[in-house]
């Protein structure tokens, strides 16, 4: 009995008895899920792209932050390591569509994933031969991102607002806006969600894969490079990041493969989700309620709703 006052009641007391409190994890947990959402939106433009879920993208966000800190430490200004990074990942995606995507069209998806699971790992062994393995700290000073933090008082108490987040936030948002007008409104969008349903249809009708694969990589390689300059700022950059940004996978379950609003909707859910239980429910089972919890919400939308939250219910008749 007393155990289920624990569970059920007393987390719920605490809210009620320190809403400041309660109104910070909110804060730090819409931070993290928006950035969530960001990252695994990298994953939705893949899938559009090709039917295939991304493994790379996770290390993709480690390997743009890398380059940016490396260039930067090699004495390249600020600004222009920004530019020749995301330069970095034009380069990687048209490497990726002639040596990795144009030999395997019209293959089983199977194929094309165990393909994207191959690059990731090349690509870490690539970027610890070039960059080694020690972590390192983002240039925020020098990218002009604000430091410090404002406290407002509220509920009887305060609330910390790291100017950081803050920005993060802003800029995650801007992104996520982009990427949907850029999915809904554009030529190329249209041409993606074609791509997406049948390669032999898409070429039938006179869409370049070659030409969308290496747009839609490009884009995730800034969405990327986007992500690990914010996730790098708040945690440093390592190769330890991308189990952050595996965190899009729960994502993506949640709101379903191809939606962006499902992205957006399943971030929050995760971001906010895992840091309520963190912070309630995490000294009942001694911590490291983040680690999991998104994977525990995920299991439960597999078993009762495995096309996510807006995915689409394919049936397919036999």
């Amino acid at each position: 009995m007393d155990m289920l006052y624990k569970v059920f009641i007393e987390p719920f007391v605490f809210m009620g008895e320190a809403p400041d409190l309660l109104i910070q994890t909110l804060w730090e947990g819409l931070v993290s899920g928006v950035l969530y959402a960001l990252i695994a939106l990298g994953f939705v433009l893949i899938f559009k792209a090709s039917g295939v879920f991304n493994f790379a993208q996770g290390i993709m966000v480690v390997f743009a932050a890398l380059i940016l800190v490396g260039l930067y430490e090699k004495g390249v200004p600020a600004f222009l390591a920004l530019i020749l990074a995301a330069l970095a990942m034009l380069v990687l995606a048209m490497v990726v569509e002639r040596v990795v995507l144009r030999p395997l069209v019209n293959q089983p998806d199977i194929i094309l994933f165990m393909a994207t699971f191959g690059l990731t790992y090349f690509l870490i062994g690539f970027g610890e031969l070039i960059f080694g393995g020690n972590p390192r700290e983002m240039i925020t000073e020098q990218l002009f991102l604000p430091q410090g933090t404002t406290e407002i008082g509220a509920f009887g108490g305060s609330i910390r607002l790291q100017h950081l987040d803050i920005a993060a936030a802003i800029i995650a948002s801007i992104m996520i806006g982009l990427l949907a007008v850029f999915f809904s409104k554009t030529r190329i969008g249209r041409a993606l969600r074609a791509v997406a349903d049948s390669h032999k249809a898409a070429l039938s009708v006179g869409i370049s894969l070659n030409q969308i694969w290496v747009i839609v990589w490009f884009a995730a390689g800034i969405v990327a490079l986007v992500a690990g300059i914010m996730w790098g700022a708040r945690s440093g950059v390592s190769f330890s990041l991308q189990i952050i940004a595996l965190k899009a996978l729960p994502v993506l379950i949640l709101g379903g493969f191809t939606s962006i609003p499902g992205a957006i909707i399943g971030g929050l859910i995760v971001g906010v989700g895992e840091k309520l239980g963190e912070f309630y429910w995490g000294p009942l089972v001694g911590g490291g309620v983040e680690t999991w919890l998104a994977y525990v919400i995920a299991l439960l939308f597999l078993l009762y709703r495995p096309q996510g939250l807006f995915g689409e219910k394919i049936i397919e008749r036999i």
